[in-house]
């Protein structure tokens, strides 16, 4: 019995300055926020236009990539297109540019039109100049108004979080071509 006593005893002794250490460090990381000198959260809301163009000379969008099915497809599920689309104030083709959406997006459900996309918006202009937000989910093309994840950002939006909505302004069918408008709230600090 005066053993285990001190079995855990000594464990005790060993054991509370390695768990106040932790305790320490964990408290040190609850500040972290403070440490990086980011202030306060603050929400943004944005509206922009983005014009996703595959035809022409110029296309802002390419197909890099298809599975062997997917001109078979009625949602050509398999297709892979990397991205360099202007962001614009307005919805008119000579708006002026703001940014560019610069990543890729494919085409990921076989039963309805569903683009994954992985999007970087970078802002090249104005109040936002030098920042991005992040967007990774999937955007149901068909439906009139999509909601998209936003999941991070750079810049003034340094640990965003919030949610993009896009709706389809215009689309040429025979072409591909089309301009979405998003209205976007990004919580940020």
């Amino acid at each position: 019995m005066v053993q285990l006593a001190l079995v855990v005893l000594i464990s005790f002794l060993v054991a509370f300055p390695v768990a106040r250490t932790w305790a320490d460090k964990a408290g040190q990381l609850d500040d972290w926020r403070g440490s990086l000198g980011l202030g306060s959260e603050k929400v943004s809301k944005l509206n922009f236009y983005f014009h996703d163009i595959l035809s022409g000379k110029t296309p802002t969008a390419i197909r890099v990539a298809q599975s062997a099915n997917t001109d078979k497809s009625p949602t050509v599920f398999g297709m892979l297109m990397m991205a360099d689309d202007p962001l614009t104030i307005g919805p008119e083709p000579n708006s002026t540019v703001i940014g560019h959406a610069q990543g890729m997006y494919g085409s990921a459900g076989q039963q309805e039109l569903g683009l994954l996309m992985v999007m970087d918006y970078s802002f090249t202009q104005g109040k936002y100049k030098g920042s991005s937000i992040s967007i990774l989910g999937i955007n149901r093309a068909m439906n009139p108004v999509r909601e998209l994840p936003i999941i991070g950002g750079t810049g003034m939006f340094r640990l965003a979080r919030g949610m993009a909505l896009a709706k389809t302004h215009w689309f040429n069918a025979t072409t591909g071509d089309a301009i979405v408008e998003y209205n976007v709230t990004v919580v940020h600090y």
